[in-house]
């Protein structure tokens, strides 16, 4: 008897805990797939708007680093000390460390300036985990 009031109080404590858990599951997934992030038509207007009046041929990022965003070839070259974008890498691509801050205060970019907004940062991180393609 006294077993069968066991097995019967684990199964209620079991249903109980199914049944919260059913309640915390989020309404919408969590980490819900992207739509692709186009080069030509999301990320090449943020580097047009915020990095390219220094990161072009003749600009004071370009004589310090050698780093040219004005097309995607230049950008996937990167700079004179190394890559910038790892495809598929986001977290270990000098570029997001950079706008992120996360290297140092000192040489956050847009250097001088307010930090790019969250989405822009969002935009150019989610492409870089999509290949960083040309496209």
């Amino acid at each position: 008897m006294r077993h069968r009031m066991l097995s019967l109080a684990s199964v209620a404590v079991v249903g109980l805990a199914v049944a919260g858990a059913a309640t915390l599951t989020p309404s919408a997934p969590v980490c819900a797939q992207q739509k692709p992030v186009s080069y030509a038509e999301d990320v090449a207007p943020i580097f047009r708007g915020y990095c390219a009046s220094c990161h072009r041929p003749g600009g004071e990022g370009y004589k310090a680093s050698g780093f040219d965003v004005s097309s995607h070839d230049s950008v996937m070259a990167g700079t004179k000390f190394g890559r910038m974008v790892i495809p598929g890498q986001p977290d270990a691509s000098n570029l997001v460390v950079l706008i992120e801050g996360r290297a140092s205060p000192k040489i956050q970019m847009p250097y001088k300036h307010h930090p790019l907004p969250s989405c822009l940062r969002q935009t150019i991180w989610t492409w870089v985990f999509q290949g960083a393609k040309n496209n």
